[in-house]
């Protein structure tokens, strides 16, 4: 457990629906506001779930032919061909990174904003998980919420075998997590977001603290060795609560969900549907950690980086878990 109180933080503050210029703040504005009636970004998760469910059920109740063409038409979109580069998927993109921070009010908390250079590609590791992170997808370039205009979000497979959700995604500038991309997006400049501790910490995800599954995961820290890649520690706090949710306890549970990679469970959101409740959500963005780059990197040089990594993660929630309104949160890392 990490108990630590730190009164008060001088970090800066970008938020989602306004933008007060400070002697240390780099001015970013997006687009959503609150109140906003059309600010419906956020629901780039609970739309295409919820029609998915209702087509499916459409189908169980039709005739066999309509059955068909639904299922046909879900197959089509599962497994046909989807770009990153259409004109009218990177608008539909573009809309919902543009509304989604105002919907949550997501503020963005940046340590030392002038650190960023938009010439280097990032390795921005964010925790934790939660049930869906909205707060690393609000790092993407499309939301103006960072000061980096190249940025990838490396998610689950499972996300790009879900129709309209891999539409939705693959526009937005999220990619399959497989150390190809990883390491290709950063030599094209890209920036890539990771979530190192994954769907693992669904499996410990608690309402009463937060989990982060890091001791095990070195991968993301090699590759920002090997690429030269500065490291960018982030804590989110609050994406819990924008569902509710429900999942079983014991040790065949842990069990199941490790043999299957994926953390099964119950969650719901406004009037019981998948769409996410308007809940506050705060990004820390720690200062950049310069990498020495090393193509062969030793084991011993991956473990130092990394425990360096863990130590800049607990300060970050110990310093703004009480600005951020988190005051009681304890954290647990795995």
């Amino acid at each position: 457990m990490v108990r630590r109180t730190v009164e008060g933080s001088r970090g800066s503050v970008v938020t989602g629906e306004e933008r007060e210029p400070t002697p240390e703040t780099v001015v970013v504005k997006a687009n959503g506001r609150s109140g906003d009636p059309v600010a419906g970004g956020d629901d780039a998760v609970g739309v295409p779930i919820a029609l998915t469910v209702f087509l499916c059920l459409v189908a169980l109740y039709c005739r066999s032919t309509v059955s068909l063409w639904i299922m046909g038409f879900l197959l089509l979109l599962t497994f046909g061909p989807v770009s990153d580069k259409s004109k009218y998927g990177r608008a539909i993109g573009s809309f919902v990174g543009r509304y989604s921070p105002g919907h949550f009010h997501v503020n963005v908390h940046f340590e030392d904003v002038k650190a960023f250079d938009d010439s280097k590609s990032y390795v921005i590791a964010a925790e934790p998980h939660s049930i869906f992170p909205v707060g690393a997808v609000s790092l993407l370039n499309i939301t103006g919420l960072m000061p980096l205009t190249k940025s990838k979000v490396l998610a689950s497979t499972a996300i790009f075998c879900t129709p309209f959700l891999r539409q939705v995604t693959t526009w937005m500038g999220l990619v399959p997590a497989t150390r190809k991309n990883f390491v290709n997006y950063l030599k094209a400049g890209y920036s890539c977001i990771v979530i190192p501790g994954g769907v693992q910490e669904i499996i410990y995800m608690s309402k009463d603290y937060e989990v982060v599954y890091l001791k095990k995961r070195h991968g993301f820290v090699r590759v920002a060795i090997e690429t030269g890649s500065p490291l960018v520690p982030v804590f989110c706090f609050g994406q819990n609560k924008a569902f509710n949710w429900w999942k079983p306890g014991g040790k065949l549970y842990v069990h199941l969900s490790r043999a299957m990679r994926f953390a099964p469970l119950v969650f719901w959101g406004v009037l019981g549907s998948p769409i996410p409740y308007r809940s506050p959500i705060h990004v820390v963005v720690g200062k950049p950690m310069e990498v020495k780059q090393n193509p062969n990197p030793s084991t011993e040089e991956v473990a130092e980086l990394h425990a360096q990594f863990l130590s800049n993660v607990e300060t970050l929630f110990s310093k703004y878990k009480d600005a951020t309104g988190n005051a009681g949160t304890e954290l647990m890392i795995l």
